[in-house]
């Protein structure tokens, strides 16, 4: 199996070459093209529980299983976002990663949900993936990706944090005091203590669904209206029903 990553940082894509009987598993609706001799199963990897830790992590409940059948061929794989895409060689190792930065990996590796923190009162409870085995594991950033050698400790706002080593340990705070991050809504910090790599990514997905939001295009709620609209047509039908001369008519009789 080869691989290159072209197109990044800003719109990655990873271009696999599969031998015969290579294949490699990959987020449902990361496929981007592939040869005709590149072919698909759907599957759910590591049976019932599994998929379920995988969807309780952000990710998806089914895998896709890509071989290449009857010769070698190509096929690529992009995050849904743009950004840069991540190699990463596991040995026996695991790391973890936000909800939805997992794209695809190939050996013998195992997903599933990690527990990431329990905010107080008026809690933010946090979801994301734990990645192990030995293998090739490649994942996305939204932007272009920073690596940094953490050696003691390291704050991150939330939303900017893509993966990191399990020899770090870490803790979800906020960057305010609790009466103050109530009630305006202080961003969620990670604060990483240790020695070991921690990527980061130049933009935050959440902070573009924010500057996003005032803009969105709302639909208004017409139904009563319409029933308002409707009663009032079947008003006006019954009443033309009732001419005049038909009144008078009825009541000289």
């Amino acid at each position: 199996m080869k691989y290159d990553i072209i197109s990044a940082p800003s719109y990655a894509l990873v271009e696999m070459s599969l031998n015969e009987g290579e294949s490699v598993i990959v987020e449902p609706g990361s496929m981007s093209w592939m040869d005709t001799t590149i072919k698909p199963k759907t599957e759910m990897k590591g049976g019932l529980f599994a998929g379920l830790k995988r969807r309780m992590g952000g990710e998806s409940f089914f895998l896709n299983t890509y071989t290449a059948e009857g010769g070698s061929g190509k096929i690529g794989i992009a995050p849904g976002y743009s950004g840069d895409i991540i190699v990463k060689e596991l040995n026996n190792e695991t790391i973890y990663m936000e909800r939805g930065a997992y794209l695809c990996h190939v050996g013998n590796i195992e997903t599933s949900a990690s527990w990431e923190g329990f905010m107080g009162t008026f809690a933010e409870g946090m979801l994301g993936l734990r990645v192990s085995g030995t293998g090739l594991l490649f994942f996305g950033s939204y932007g272009d990706v920073q690596e940094v050698d953490v050696q003691g400790s390291y704050t991150v706002d939330n939303g900017y944090a893509v993966a990191w080593e399990s020899s770090l340990d870490y803790s979800i705070g906020r960057s305010g005091r609790r009466i103050r991050s109530f009630l305006f809504g202080d961003q969620l910090i990670c604060n990483y203590h240790g020695n070991g790599k921690l990527w980061i990514q130049t933009r935050s997905p959440r902070n573009l669904a924010a500057w996003v939001h005032p803009f969105r295009r709302v639909q208004q709620n017409n139904e009563k209206g319409l029933v308002l609209r409707e009663i009032f047509r079947s008003w006006h039908f019954s009443f033309q029903a009732f001419s005049l001369p038909d009144i008078f008519s009825n009541s000289a009789t």
